[in-house]
């Protein structure tokens, strides 16, 4: 009896430990990075990516990304206040001072969209990849998360 007990309350006792240890997806861990902290573990500024992220997913292996807004996103971007837009959800690969493969965020110059491909960290600047054309401006401009044009601010 003795032994149909402990084969009994070992697997439960084990079963039960490997439950708590499976982080729960509706309680935020205290560990748990956002969205721009990922950035910035990256060397990038956290004004690359608007207030407004719902969720995101980063194999840490390969380093591919999936940002999601929830909604398209339009806002200004520094410092020659280009008008830019994302997707509701942003693709790409990133690696220490490089986004690669990027996919979902579009900027208006000279009377046309173009979307951008790649960002890399360069001293103090960031170099801005539309395909084989770059544009390279201050990091510093990139330290504030901006906000969407256009949705209500909450209150809180």
């Amino acid at each position: 009896m003795a032994n149909s007990l402990i084969f009994f309350l070992f697997p439960l006792a084990l079963l039960i430990s490997i439950s708590t240890s499976i982080p729960n997806p509706n309680k935020p861990s205290s560990n748990s990075l956002t969205a721009h902290s990922v950035l910035t573990s990256h060397g990038f500024p956290i004004g690359l990516l608007p207030t407004d992220v719902l969720s995101y997913d980063l194999n840490h292996t390969s380093g591919h990304f999936s940002v999601n807004l929830g909604y398209p996103c339009r806002l200004t971007l520094p410092p020659d206040n280009y008008l830019a837009t994302y997707s509701k959800k942003i693709t790409g690969k990133i690696v220490e001072n490089r986004i690669a493969e990027l996919n979902g965020i579009r900027v208006r110059a000279f009377f046309q969209w173009w979307g951008i491909t790649g960002i890399k960290i360069n001293g103090d600047d960031l170099v801005f990849e539309v395909g084989m054309v770059t544009a390279k401006y201050p990091a510093k401009n990139f330290d504030e998360s901006p906000q969407c044009e256009g949705k209500k601010r909450s209150s809180s």
